[in-house]
């Protein structure tokens, strides 16, 4: 809902909840849409809409419901010399007018007639910040993407940035454990680890041998001698 004027653009435009759903409330539903789109029209081009009813309905996309958009503006318009017009749309644009205008005056009084300075644009809560992409690292040769994705937002998840630095030591300990890197990648998004130790690899093997271990002789009974009185000895 965007108003133009001369290089402005008014992004948005008062909407009184209250008093619209006062004043609708018997509308049907394809009549409060006809109403909104033909509202957003009018402050888009900051103009009265067209007098022709079907070209009106055409520009909302409500071609269909051509009866429905008369209605709406037999009762929230008025038929003038310039087109559908709405005065408490008409008194909005001239009041974000005055404020365009007034704030034009006070700059220029400002800086004593010379040029304006160059605003920077302010962020707005929509906008995404610009960021730095140096941290952004690229697919690994050796690597397939669906394990690199998975791997990217695992770091994400943790607030974690993929630089080169934190790469590198996932490689050099890639290479100390002997397994590939998308091997050590895949084992990260597995376990939620957001990097990787060549030592956690040995000690999870560790752990699975001894549990391998411990089930083989719950099944095959112990390999070790056991002695008449009854303690356990190595052979």
């Amino acid at each position: 809902m965007a108003v133009h004027n001369e290089g402005r653009i008014m992004n948005y435009y008062q909407f009184h909840i209250g008093d619209y759903a006062s004043h609708t409330r018997n509308l049907s539903l394809i009549e409060d849409l006809a109403y909104r789109r033909l509202l957003d029209e009018y402050y888009l081009h900051e103009k009265p809409l067209l007098t022709g009813v079907e070209t009106v309905a055409r520009q909302i996309g409500m071609r269909d419901y051509v009866a429905e958009v008369h209605f709406v503006l037999e009762c929230f318009f008025k038929l003038t010399d310039a087109g559908w017009s709405n005065a408490r749309a008409d008194a909005e644009i001239a009041k974000y007018r005055s404020y365009g205008e007034a704030g034009k005056r006070g700059a220029a009084k400002r800086w004593g007639g010379h040029s304006l300075p160059t605003a920077t644009p302010m962020q707005t809560i929509n906008q995404k910040p610009t960021t730095n992409k140096k941290h952004i690292y690229s697919i690994p040769d050796g690597v397939s993407e669906t394990v690199w994705n998975d791997f990217v937002i695992l770091r994400k998840s943790k607030n974690a940035a993929i630089t080169e630095t934190a790469m590198q030591g996932i490689i050099r300990e890639a290479k100390k454990a002997g397994i590939p890197l998308e091997d050590a990648l895949r084992m990260c998004c597995e376990r939620g680890w957001r990097g990787f130790k060549a030592e956690w690899l040995a000690q999870n093997q560790e752990v699975k041998v001894d549990k391998q271990l411990a089930a083989a002789r719950t099944i095959f009974g112990d390999e070790r001698r056991i002695a008449h009185d009854g303690f356990v000895l190595d052979q």
